[in-house]
This record gives C-alpha cells, structure tokens and sequence, in this order.
C-alpha cells in the first residue's frame, strides 16, 4: 500500500520560494502526486523559474486546473506577507525561501539578512496570526516545516557528521542567516505553540538548478568550453544530496515528524559517507561523464583552473540522517553517481537555454 504524499486532511499547501531549485521540485511533486492546491509564495528574483511547473501543469492538464496558485510576495514586505498567507489559507506551510549563494552573501550581506531573517520574521507573524483562527480541527493538523541548511554547523575536520545535536557554528553572512531563522522558527514554536518542523540539509544537485552552484557551473562552462573554476587547492568536501530525493524528506517531515523536532538530511542516509566528494572530485566526475556524452569536447579536465579561495571557505561539510530514517523511514534513492549521471544528462539536453543564464 502506497504511503499518502501529505497527512490526512491537508488541502491547501503553502510553499514560499517554490519557483526556486527545491521548492520548484517540491511544487512539481505536489501537484503529481496529491490533489491540494499548491500556492506558490515567491519574490520572482535572478533565480528563480517557473519554467518546470508550467510544464508540469502542462502535462497534468485538467487534472492540475486551478491547483498552482502564485503570489508574487517579497517576504521583506510585512503586510504582503500577511495578505498572502490570508489568501492562501493553508493547511500546511513549506519556508524554503531564501537567498542562498554565500558568495553574494560576501559581497552583498544585507539581503540575506533583510530575506531570510527578516523575511522569516513575518512570515512566522503572519502564519501565527493564520493558525490562531484557524478551527481547532485545522488548528490540530496544521504545520509549519522550515527548510534549512547543514551550513548552520560550522566546519568539519577529516572524520565526523553533523546530526541534530551539533552546536551551531555559522562562517558565512549565508549560513549566518539561516542559523538565525532556525532560532526563530524554534523560539516561536516554545513562546507561542506554533507547530513546527525543521529539516537542515546538506548540498542540493539536480535537473533545474539554477548555475551560480557548482556543478551546473562546471558542466555549462565545459559545454562553453571556458575555464571551470575551482577553489582554491580543491579538497573542500560536500556531502551530495539529490533533489528529489531531498523532496521525499521533506514531505515526510511534514507529515510525521514529531512537532518541535529536527531532522538532518543527507545524500548518504543513515549508512556511511558515499555521497561526500571533494570539489576537485565533483568537477572530475563531471568532466569524465562529459568526455563520453560529447567526446568531441574532451578531455573536458583541460579546463579546469585554480582560483583564489572564497573568504572562510569551511573544509568539509557531512550529514548523519540516522534520525530521519530511523524515525520517518527515510533513505536516498540516488548514489551520487547516478545522479550526477541524471544531472550531466539533463543539463546537456537543455544547455542551449541554460548556458545563457552562467555569469
């Protein structure tokens, strides 16, 4: 017997940032796999894409009439915060809204916090304001699942995992941010009983991120043939997690997670570090996927190239998800070979259109 997508009851969704990489991913699930109306809370900014979702309605066709609503809503703005969650009515709230580039958070701080400290602050007051006059029917199975990041950790050394006990160590104006939004979604949910989820994630890949990340930055330059810049001396780790994979986390964090409670979610799941790679790894990974998609271009490594390191550039990022899975049932489906593989695929099928978009 399947497993429902959402908790019995929910028919009204709210995802704010669902014309972004996960939350577009997340809105397409949504509207496949359930029949709530989606309402899809998003400022419209450089990276965002609706693209995905209107072929998915598209293809869905009459099955999918009415369900996509979008708000065109800055969350910076107080009083459209609130309009839109009136109008959207949720049962449930996904907040994956955010700016998330640490280099622009180096050179530009003051969005990130304006988006996702401030902007997290009103949507809270606006859902709390929500939920209060909600039924006690709604009230009972009404969520809120803040999307956050294992950035918030710090660094790690060689060995170890992050897991839900790690102390906050933020490097970045980035993770900085968000370590602040997840402080707030807590102290709502102790100061005021608002029901809360939270998940932190490791690094996302996939079909339609957008390339200002690495790996669909690596993959279009080498298409381009320019340089593919890498950081510093290329050690760096990252543990990899896909998308949809990802997506399938946070449906069932929303939907049995213990209130109050957070879940790390990791490309390894709960047995080992098979999804950690170096970025000198990753961008040799992709260069040899390359090398037999369009052998015309190869080696495709010739144009890798050292640049200077970002500012507090942390060493090694790795999730323990021991906890997602061992309560929820959750495991990746994707190896990282496979899906990068999946990624390099896609990518090259839609470079025309996406090249256009690398800075």
């Amino acid at each position: 017997m399947t497993t429902p997508v959402l908790a019995s009851g929910v028919q009204r969704v709210l995802v704010t940032g669902g014309a972004g990489f996960i939350g577009g991913a997340l809105v397409r699930r949504l509207l496949r796999d359930t029949n709530a109306t989606v309402c899809n809370l998003d400022k419209l900014g450089y990276a965002s894409d609706l693209t995905s979702i209107e072929l998915t309605l598209a293809e869905l066709g009459a099955a999918a009439q009415g369900r996509h609503q979008l708000l065109r809503v800055d969350l910076a703005h107080a009083e459209a915060t609130a309009a839109a969650v009136r109008q959207a009515d949720p049962d449930l709230v996904f907040h994956l809204a955010a700016e998330s580039h640490v280099d622009r958070s180096i050179s530009g701080p003051g969005a990130f916090i304006e988006s996702n400290v401030q902007g997290t602050f009103h949507l809270l007051q606006a859902v709390r304001a929500h939920w209060e006059q909600l039924p006690k029917e709604r009230q009972e199975r009404f969520r809120l699942h803040h999307i956050s990041t294992d950035e918030v950790f710090g660094s790690l050394g060689p060995t170890g995992r992050f897991s839900e006990t790690t102390p906050y160590d933020p490097r970045s104006p980035y993770s900085a941010s968000k370590a602040a939004s997840d402080h707030l979604v807590r102290a709502w949910h102790h100061t005021y009983g608002l029901p809360v989820v939270l998940t932190n994630c490791s690094n996302n890949y996939g079909p339609w991120q957008f390339p200002e990340k690495l790996i669909p930055v690596v993959i279009l330059k080498a298409v381009a043939g320019k340089p593919i810049p890498l950081y510093g001396d290329g050690e760096n780790v990252r543990d990899w997690l896909y998308v949809e994979d990802h997506v399938e986390a946070l449906l069932l964090a929303a939907s049995r997670g213990r209130l109050g409670e957070s879940y790390c979610v990791g490309g390894a799941g709960d047995h080992g570090s098979p999804s950690e790679r170096s970025n000198t790894e990753v961008v040799q990974a992709i260069c040899t996927l390359l090398d037999g998609l369009r052998p015309a271009g190869a080696p495709h490594s010739r144009l890798i190239t050292p640049v200077a390191d970002r500012p507090g550039h942390d060493r090694r990022y790795a999730i323990d998800a021991s906890k997602i899975t061992r309560e929820l049932g959750w495991r990746p489906q994707h190896s990282f070979d496979k899906g990068l593989e999946a990624t390099v695929s896609w990518t090259l099928a839609h470079s025309r259109e996406r090249i256009a978009l690398v800075r």
